[in-house]
């Protein structure tokens, strides 16, 4: 659709086995999206079937990485601007109407928001986890998914400078402290990976270094001892990934 209406708007999700989270972060967007995108990547649960109850234009791809997909899933978009939601994110209603506004009355290109993330059932304020600003609506070929996995970010083409809305995409990350270390872990072997392939090379004290740097910045100088007990856990456990990326790394470099 070379000609798409102005100010139209796609949401765009990449999704793998994502029943739990899918319906509340499709909810969050009814009556602000005039398209919904689902790019799955093998799903083996309801994933599939809420998406197309919801509407959504599914489509499937093999999963090359966070940042590959999320390039991929974009050329299936036919409005005039996009919404990137994962599937453990929702709108709060602050945001909605932000978004609403912006899309009446364009004052950039692209627009940042902040995240809150909540853990365990706790909305986590420090760690460095807030305000966790992200750059998730632009219009249509504004930028392109860059970084390196798992850790992707949308990067617009030069000369563009994006504004920020009020409220928060929410964030609903773990349920259990188990599942946080399970995902720390494969996050960390991703991003051992990636370094790996990039030919970065580190001394095996490196590890321990970064990862004691890691909690003192998160814990200390970022207050996540002010989130309690919540904090001290996330900390610890983002230390102990930051821990395991080096050495596994330094491992892959020496063997």
């Amino acid at each position: 659709m070379e000609n798409a209406p102005k100010n139209t708007l796609s949401l765009v999700v990449i999704t793998f086995n994502e029943e739990h989270n899918l319906p509340r972060c499709l909810q969050s967007t009814n009556g602000l999206v005039d398209e919904i995108i689902v790019l799955d990547s093998g799903s083996t649960d309801q994933t599939k079937n809420i998406a197309q109850a919801a509407g959504a234009k599914y489509h499937e791809h093999p999963f090359a990485g966070h940042i590959q997909q999320k390039n991929h899933a974009l050329s299936f978009v036919e409005t005039s601007w996009v919404l990137s939601l994962d599937a453990d994110e929702a709108l709060d209603e602050t945001l909605r109407e932000e978004i609403k506004k912006a899309l009446i009355h364009p004052r950039a290109s692209a627009y940042t928001m902040n995240r809150l993330t909540n853990y365990c059932g706790h909305w986590v304020k420090y760690c460095g986890w807030y305000p966790d600003q992200k750059l998730r609506l632009w219009k249509k070929d504004a930028g392109i998914w860059t970084g390196i996995n798992p850790h992707d970010r949308f990067v617009l083409h030069k000369g563009m400078k994006p504004l920020h809305l009020k409220g928060n995409i929410l964030h609903f990350s773990y349920q259990s402290v188990e599942q946080h270390r399970k995902q720390a872990l494969k996050f960390a072997q991703i991003a051992a990976g990636q370094l790996h392939v990039l030919g970065k090379r580190y001394p095996a004290w490196h590890a321990p270094l970064r990862a004691g740097f890691r909690f003192f910045r998160d814990f200390i100088l970022k207050k996540g001892m002010l989130d309690g007990k919540t904090g001290f856990t996330i900390c610890r456990i983002s230390a102990w990934s930051t821990y395991k990326k080096y050495s596994l790394l330094a491992a892959m470099n020496n063997g």
